[in-house]
């Protein structure tokens, strides 16, 4: 009698173990249903925040795009000259806007210049759809130097000092310049967004590397 109490008291508590397993079981399949929830939830709402930012930034390119850039210069473009020469050229405005020009551009392709650079050079870059920023030793440090970080990130883009120019920073395309206060202002985003490539560009999809990498004129 006693030993068939004994297996009676064994199997009982096998039997406790095994449901106590089982709940155990119940519980982390639970748990982990639960944990995984949470997890696809974040990464459904995170991403449904980046394509909502992504979509937004478009919005704003896009409107940056159409509004008119304050205080902007624009020269007819019917009226600038296009012909490739070796000579010297005199530009009407400094830095130039366009032009006849020499027949090599200076590369422009997220190039910065520690030296000016050739008019005749530049010019043929904003023909292929460059933005040009330029400076003078009047501009503050920091904005040449977040300015140029900007240009290195940006094909289609050079920048220089420029001694004559009547601004401390000028930024300027194929028919167009405005001058700026700082490297902060919103004008700088808004030009490069309309510019860079834009309508205004007489040779667009032209190359902007393979050209005059220096200071000298070719």
């Amino acid at each position: 009698m006693a030993s068939r109490n004994t297996t009676n008291d064994r199997r009982a508590r096998i039997e406790q173990m095994r449901r106590a397993d089982q709940a155990r079981e119940r519980r982390n399949r639970i748990l982990t249903i639960g944990i995984s929830g949470v997890v696809v939830a974040g990464l459904v709402g995170f991403g449904v925040f980046v394509l909502n930012k992504e979509s937004e930034e478009k919005e704003q390119r896009v409107a940056e795009a159409k509004a008119p850039v304050t205080e902007e210069k624009t020269w007819d473009a019917k009226k600038l000259g296009r012909n490739h020469v070796d000579t010297a050229v005199t530009y009407e405005m400094k830095p130039p806007v366009g032009g006849d020009h020499n027949q090599v551009w200076m590369n422009c392709n997220g190039d910065v210049y520690k030296e000016p650079i050739p008019d005749v050079n530049a010019v043929h870059s904003l023909e292929h759809g460059a933005v040009w920023v330029t400076y003078t030793d009047k501009a503050a440090k920091a904005d040449v130097d977040k300015l140029a970080k900007k240009v290195e990130k940006t094909p289609y883009s050079l920048m220089s000092p420029y001694k004559d120019q009547q601004g401390a920073i000028m930024l300027s395309a194929w028919g167009k310049q405005v001058t700026v206060d700082s490297a902060d202002d919103k004008r700088v985003n808004q030009f490069f967004t309309k510019y860079v490539q834009g309508p205004q560009t007489p040779e667009p999809g032209a190359a902007c590397t393979g050209g005059l990498n220096g200071n000298a004129q070719s």
